[in-house]
């Protein structure tokens, strides 16, 4: 099987521009191609990790990845599946999200000589003078087509700015640029980045008289249409700090059983024979196959020595209620009122619960337990000197953690 074939049978692939020409450059290493990350935070997530593993799988493939760091491209902010303007970010929190990407990313992909590249929009976005770019740029670009993108028709109803209006015209500059630079000669992206990156072969045709491709990843969507990688308290990140390894473990492990083995052909490296013998597999068997992705994914992200412990720590948690490598959390001196804490307020302080009022619903309705004991009075209250030996506090069937002072 060809690696173009592979990337078909795992369904990586939406749409591509030229399907033969593209099937050439992947096979035979020839593609040096690039994956845009606007630094919106101050880290990956899990739909960023899903372009990293397609990034990984060419690169091992002999071709050359470029992570395009979206410096210039954060301060307008891209308007592709939103319903609403996102909110404006100064140069200084961007740069800064930026070398957070770059941290994150060298874990996943190979740097250096040769092989993977960064590089950073900012370098000619934020220095561009406008009457020469527009001149330049805008006689190439139809407003008749762009108001037909779909990008851009989810908008219009509720209002567009000419600020996002514009980002087509600086994702398909960079496109251009990369091409020039560095002989970038195909984009890859997210589906609903489709308008933009025929917007970028399109410029490249017009200026240059080059040929440029385009390839869009599928998105990483459950078996009802809905985006994966959000759940009720925000999204999966790739900083264990902001998702620890057991939360990221235990998202995977809890996923739908009509989900479980697309994930693993896309997301994992392992072969696609294993991944096929699975499809005969049923009701327990498919929590087996959970098991594996979970593992996988964070083996991956965290480290095989973090996924182990998050593996065990759910076992121990499930079976014995060990607070043994279960996930942490903490709360401070002033989350105490005259000395103690109720116990909505430790679900809150320990991020078990997003409000007081989703906190009180909880213990209601009884499912909130502390060293295995129900608490069923809100006003329960706690002092210091109860968290200094294990404090294990339990949420509904699948939530828990240790809080310490």
């Amino acid at each position: 099987m060809t690696l173009y074939d592979e990337l078909v049978a795992r369904g990586l692939i939406a749409q591509v521009t030229d399907e033969k020409e593209i099937r050439d450059l992947i096979n035979n290493g020839k593609a040096t191609f690039y994956i845009g990350f606007d630094p919106t935070a101050d880290s990956l997530h899990v739909g960023h990790f899903m372009a990293m593993i397609l990034m990984k799988r060419l690169q091992q493939g002999g071709n050359k990845p470029i992570a395009l760091m979206g410096g210039g491209t954060a301060m307008i902010g891209d308007p592709s599946g939103r319903s609403d303007m996102r909110k404006m970010m100064t140069t200084e929190t961007i740069d800064h999200n930026v070398e957070c990407f770059k941290k994150q990313m060298s874990r996943f992909i190979e740097f250096g000589e040769g092989k993977a590249r960064i590089v950073n929009n900012a370098d000619w976005l934020r220095n561009l003078n406008f009457l020469d770019f527009m001149r330049d740029i805008g006689p190439c670009f139809s407003v008749n087509e762009m108001l037909r993108a779909r990008c851009y028709v989810n908008r219009l109803e509720k209002g567009l700015s000419f600020l996002e209006f514009s980002y087509m015209l600086m994702q398909s500059y960079d496109f251009m640029r990369l091409y020039q630079d560095y002989g970038c000669n195909m984009e890859f992206g997210g589906d609903d980045q489709w308008s933009n990156m025929l917007g970028g072969t399109e410029l490249i045709r017009k200026k240059l008289g080059k040929d440029a491709y385009a390839m869009t990843i599928a998105l990483l969507l459950k078996h009802d249409g809905t985006k994966m990688g959000k759940t009720a308290g925000g999204a999966v990140w790739l900083d264990p700090d902001k998702t620890s390894p057991y939360d990221f473990y235990q998202y995977w492990r809890n996923v739908d059983d009509q989900d479980v083995l697309g994930f693993l052909r896309k997301m994992t490296f392992l072969p696609l024979e294993q991944i096929d013998e699975m499809d005969k597999w049923q009701g327990e068997q498919l929590n087996e196959a959970k098991k594996i992705l979970a593992h996988e994914l964070t083996s991956m992200v965290h480290g095989e020595d973090e996924a182990r412990k998050a593996e065990e720590a759910a076992v121990s948690i499930f079976t014995s209620g060990s607070a043994e490598n279960m996930p942490s959390a903490q709360i401070a001196e002033k989350d105490f009122r005259d000395g103690s804490i109720d116990i909505i307020g430790v679900l809150v302080a320990a991020g078990l619960a997003s409000s007081r009022n989703e906190g009180r619903r909880a213990v209601e309705q009884g499912g909130v337990t502390v060293n295995g004991e129900k608490v069923t009075d809100i006003h329960t209250s706690y002092e210091k000197a109860d968290f200094e030996k294990d404090f294990i506090l339990r949420k509904g069937k699948k939530k828990f953690c240790k809080v310490t002072l």
